[in-house]
């Protein structure tokens, strides 16, 4: 059960930061109006949908070593 919880736990850390990413910048409020932000394209989204795939199959795995015993 406790590895049941991490998991979710860890899962909604995941959900959690794919929800902050839109609002997240490169360039700092420092700089002068003559920069261009750096965006957050493909890369870091795939990285993000593979950590969610791989929580949710760590979950699946956990309920059902949980239901064999």
């Amino acid at each position: 059960m406790k590895k049941l919880r991490a998991a979710i736990l860890y899962t909604g850390l995941v959900i959690a930061t794919i929800c902050m990413a839109p609002k997240a910048n490169a360039q700092g409020p420092g700089f002068g109006g003559d920069t261009q932000d750096t965006p957050i394209d493909g890369g870091v989204s795939l990285l993000i949908a593979a950590g969610a795939m791989y929580g949710v199959k760590k979950i699946k795995d956990v309920r059902k070593k949980d239901t064999n015993k």
